[in-house]
């Protein structure tokens, strides 16, 4: 190694609510991923979550969400 700081993928598992169906995944999933710093997001609705991969503040990955019309904890 050259000293220089490996940085890892962060995943996150944030609560939705509100989401029925896998059309309602899509929409979450790309709410997500287009939150900076976000490489990856998959959402279940039967789970009622979201797992995010990446490095994102929790509080923009909410307010994507909500943004989106569900509701939204990290």
């Amino acid at each position: 190694m050259n000293g220089a700081a490996v940085r890892l993928p962060m995943s996150t598992t944030i609560t939705v609510e509100g989401m029925s169906c896998d059309h309602c995944e899509q929409t979450v999933e790309e709410a997500l991923q287009g939150v900076a710093g976000v490489t990856d997001a998959t959402a279940d609705h039967e789970a009622a979550q979201a797992v995010v991969d990446g490095e994102a503040d929790a509080s923009a990955l909410v307010a994507a969400v909500e943004d989106a019309g569900y509701t939204a904890q990290a």
